[in-house]
């Protein structure tokens, strides 16, 4: 028509004119690239290509039709009023039906178009295809009635059969009933509306479709759309709340066919399909099924496709609503069975799975006795992790069942067996909520009490991975959890402490900051239990805990601590510094190497501070502790540690001023160069008086002590010429301790110098006033401990030895005690040094012996205590004199004091050698009871491993 047009005039002209005159040749070979633009990215180029589909189909004629098979794809894409302008235009072709056969399957696949206007356009133009065949308008107006109602004949429905075949006219309505539950309420209207002007009878006709209709709702429920899964369902729980008993018979059948066939999607639409009918259908419609229901469920739930065992889980939760027990006592042992096959255990699970997320009250007692039958199988650690993680927070009531099992399994020889059961615990422990974290924390205290090492390590692990990785708050279990923690640190099994410590590092590591300095009461507790408990074990020695020896053994607790110290109130940082002291006491030498550096620094910084007395007494023990147990790790710190404690000396608390003093003593041997230490020791000493005077003179014995060897001759003059004075002081401490320095420093004294102290030591002991004889008694009885030899070699032994003899009758008690302990160092020196010399043993020894009838019961003790230790360094001398010591031994042992008794017994065990045979308890009766013998024998020998307790540090 266009023909013989210029082409400027053709130019003016639209392009489906254009596309129209150049004729059909040329039409075929752009219509691919006007098909390909359809779907162009950019909207206006997308609108331009399609716009030409309104105007192609007048242009071309009846020749369009043999384009529509290529065109429908594209323009069902996409905008709806273009759409339903060519469905118009081409309804105009159909004078001859010729395009019925092309436009049926563009228009069914429109209907189920993710558009809901392509949808709405597709059932309108079906409509008009099936008015135009039945031969009716489609014009009527059908409101209200029953859907069993329609308005068309038998004969109109002959004739589409006839136009379109039994098997099509099924699909198309099929489709058409589908999609009057659509969401969109305009493609129900319209669905509806064609439904009920070609259907006659609804029943009639549902039946006839029902293969089909069932065909098209089990793919539709398979969908990835789901919109359309949506529509499938509201369709099939419309037939049947509708037409309950008429088609149920004819659905539940076919479902159960369909789990038959091969396509994954079409029986997992099965699942679907049977939970909308279960769903709408009433309990009693579904009674007289169970028998086809149950047995389709479970062989949906074993299906080898996860996807249908999902939806098989949810049908199984939809038909427990109705079958209620049945459903659970005819599946699920069919299922736990089918664990044991290797052939469907995987898929069996993944069933059990399913079923156990919808269901989980109501299964889990089913399943679990059978998975946590001991010994637990690999399968089976696997089976109750899988089943954990659907299970969730159901399994809070069922821990004291799962739990144990899982925590033997860790423990097993079998590897696979270990990891899988290692697996399903740590599930168990992260899938409870709040309501089972109580539950899980008394299962797994519950386990580290176990006697067996295994399951203790299994705890201790579940614990520590619970802490770490659980999203619950857990801070108010922390505590408990801890002190349990700690305690297991002194276990006996070495891999439990190992683990018992990591946990231990997770849980704090889990606790807030700001909460730690709580915990200090706590810890130090379960510290105080744990050292007790390794004490039991040890029968000496250090006790450490196993715990503390490991690498970077104080990591986990020190922020406890340390927190406490630096931002606790005054009694915390107290609590925190002894604590930190009874950990370092615990803690191996090799692993505190590395944190000398973090623990000192903070408490030479509190110590600084004004705080009270009782905070600097706590520091100043630990620092002590730290001194002889870090060593030369305190290196760095040994100018600030010097200054505090000189600095400490000088506190108005005499607590503080004796631990400084101590301390002070101990870090001397760190200190290469002492010489002005002492120096300056010896300038306060002079300025000071009263209590401070105490406390320097017991640092400088410590100085001496632990570093008398480093002083320098000078400095070494000036201590002799200043206590030389002292010893003879009014004030009874600072006498005894100038008396024990003298002794101790004697050590290192050039000849003369000792030979005038020695001179004047004996000069002193015939002195009126009694201080400077007890001056004098203190400064031989320390220098009898420290330099025997000297006093020995020295040509004032004999008198020495006369004047001590003459002390014991002193009328001063104080007196009379430190002879008795002088005359029981100079026996022991001499029994160990010149063994034979049996005569001038026995001289002091009876010397000794005398003074086991003193007035004092105090100077009694010191007697035994004396005689004890003669007896364990040299037995044969003791029973060599055992007629002069037996008979006075003997009344001791029934004296009135208890102390004195106590030392009578033990000094008896020894001197009579009560444990070394029945011949020496025999022989023991001469002197003692048989009732006492025999009662003494029985005295462990290491009982009083304390031996000469007496000399203590003020004594010297």
């Amino acid at each position: 028509m266009y023909r013989g047009l210029s082409p400027t005039m053709i130019a003016l002209l639209p392009n489906w004119a254009v596309l129209a005159a150049l004729g059909t040749v040329y039409f075929e070979h752009v219509l691919p690239d006007i098909i390909r633009n359809c779907s162009h990215q950019r909207a206006s180029v997308r609108d331009g290509y399609l716009t030409l589909f309104k105007y192609l189909p007048r242009s071309l004629g009846i020749q369009f039709q043999n384009y529509l098979q290529q065109a429908l794809p594209a323009i069902l894409d996409g905008t709806c009023a273009i759409i339903w302008e060519f469905f118009l235009c081409s309804v105009l072709l159909m004078r001859t039906n010729q395009s019925l056969p092309l436009l049926l399957p563009a228009v069914e696949d429109g209907i189920f178009n993710d558009n809901w206007r392509i949808r709405q356009s597709s059932v309108e133009l079906l409509g008009d295809l099936l008015f135009k065949v039945a031969g009716t308008s489609g014009k009527a107006l059908l409101e209200g009635g029953s859907d069993d109602e329609g308005a068309s004949t038998e004969a109109q429905g002959r004739a589409i059969i006839e136009v379109l075949g039994r098997d099509k006219r099924n699909e198309v309505l099929a489709a058409l009933y589908m999609v009057r539950t659509d969401v969109s309420i305009s493609v129900r209207q319209a669905a509806l509306h064609v439904w009920k002007t070609i259907v006659a009878n609804t029943p009639k006709t549902l039946k006839e479709i029902m293969p089909v209709l069932m065909n098209t709702l089990i793919t539709s429920l398979a969908s990835s759309s789901s919109e359309r899964r949506q529509v499938a369902g509201r369709s099939l729980g419309e037939l049947v709340r509708k037409l309950g008993e008429r088609v149920l018979p004819l659905i539940i059948p076919i479902l159960s066919k369909g789990l038959n066939d091969p396509n994954t999607g079409r029986r997992q639409g099965v699942c679907i399909g049977l939970s909308e009918v279960m769903g709408s259908a009433g309990k009693s419609q579904l009674l007289s099924f169970m028998d086809e229901l149950i047995p389709t469920i479970r062989t949906a739930l074993c299906d080898n496709m996860p996807e249908v065992r999902e939806s098989a889980g949810l049908a199984f939760s939809t038909l427990y609503k109705s079958a209620g027990l049945q459903a659970i006592d005819e599946i699920v042992p069919t299922l736990l069975h089918a664990l044991e096959d290797d052939q469907t255990s995987d898929t069996a699970l993944d069933g059990l799975k399913q079923i156990l997320s919808v269901r989980t009250t109501a299964v889990l007692p089913h399943i679990l006795p059978k998975l946590v039958h001991l010994p637990l199988s690999a399968f089976n650690a696997h089976a109750l992790g899988a089943l954990a993680e659907v299970a969730g927070p159901g399994l809070n009531f069922h821990l004291g069942t799962i739990l144990p099992a899982l925590l033997s399994a860790m423990g097993s020889e079998e590897k696979d067996v270990q990891n899988l059961a290692k697996e399903a615990a740590e599930t168990v422990a992260l899938v409870i909520d709040e309501e089972g974290v109580e539950s899980l924390i008394s299962e797994l205290l519950k386990g580290v009490g176990d006697s067996q090492a295994s399951i203790r390590r299994s705890s201790s692990y579940l614990i520590g991975y619970f802490f770490k990785n659980s999203k619950l708050y857990l801070v108010d279990e922390a505590p408990n959890i801890i002190s349990t923690l700690i305690i297991l640190l002194s276990d006996s099994d070495p891999s439990t402490v190992v683990v018992a410590w990591e946990a231990l590092s997770r849980v704090i590591s889990s606790v807030p900051k700001e909460v730690l300095p709580s915990y200090v009461k706590l810890v130090r507790d379960a510290v105080s239990t744990s050292r007790d408990r390794e004490r039991r074990k040890k029968k000496g020695g250090p006790i450490l805990i196993p715990g503390f020896c490991l690498p970077k053994a104080l990591q986990p607790l020190l922020p406890i601590f340390l927190q406490g110290l630096i931002s606790g109130s005054a009694e915390l940082r107290e609590q925190a510094a002894l604590g930190l002291g009874e950990l370092i006491e615990v803690t191996s030498e090799q692993a505190l190497k590395e944190f000398v550096i973090p623990i000192t620094g903070p408490l030479i910084r509190i110590i600084g501070d004004r705080f009270p007395w009782q905070v600097k007494s706590a520091i100043l023990s630990t620092l002590s502790i730290m001194i002889r147990k870090g060593g030369m790790a305190l290196k760095p710190f040994l100018p600030q540690l010097q200054t505090t404690f000189v600095k400490c000396l000088q506190d108005s608390t005499r607590t503080v001023r004796s631990s400084a003093a101590l301390a002070l003593g101990k870090l001397s041997a760190l200190s290469t160069r002492v010489d002005p230490l002492v120096g300056d020791l010896l300038s306060s000493l002079q300025a000071s008086e009263g209590g401070v005077r105490e406390a320097i003179l017991t640092a400088l014995k410590g100085v001496i002590k632990h570093a008398g060897k480093s002083v320098g001759s000078a400095v070494r003059s000036r201590v002799f010429i200043l206590l030389r004075d002292l010893i003879h002081n009014d004030d009874d401490q600072v006498r005894i301790s100038a008396a024990s320095i003298l002794g101790i420093i004697s050590q290192y004294m050039e000849d003369a110098q000792l030979t005038d102290l020695l001179q004047e030591l004996s000069s002193l002991l015939s002195s009126p006033s009694w201080s400077a004889r007890h001056g004098s008694v203190l400064t031989i009885k320390s220098m009898l401990r420290h330099n025997p030899t000297a006093i020995c070699m020295s040509p004032f032994f004999q008198s020495i030895v006369d004047d001590l003899k003459e002390t014991l009758k002193d009328e001063k008690f104080p007196l009379r005690e430190t002879s008795t302990k002088a005359l029981g160092r100079l026996v022991l020196h001499q029994i160990q040094h010149e063994p034979l010399s049996s005569t001038a043993h026995l001289d002091i020894l009876s010397s000794v012996v005398s003074a086991l009838h003193d007035d004092s019961s105090e100077v009694r003790r010191r007697a035994l205590s004396a005689l004890k230790a003669v007896a364990k360094a040299n037995p044969s001398t003791i029973l060599a004199h055992i007629s002069v010591i037996g008979p006075s031994l003997a009344e001791c042992l029934k004296d009135g004091s208890t102390p004195v008794r106590l030392a009578a017994e033990r000094c008896a065990l020894h001197v009579f050698q009560l444990t070394k045979g029945t011949e020496n308890v025999q022989g023991a009766q001469k002197f003692i009871t048989g009732l006492d013998a025999r009662r003494l024998s029985k005295y462990p020998e290491l009982s009083d491993d304390s031996e000469d307790s007496e000399d203590d540090s003020a004594s010297g």
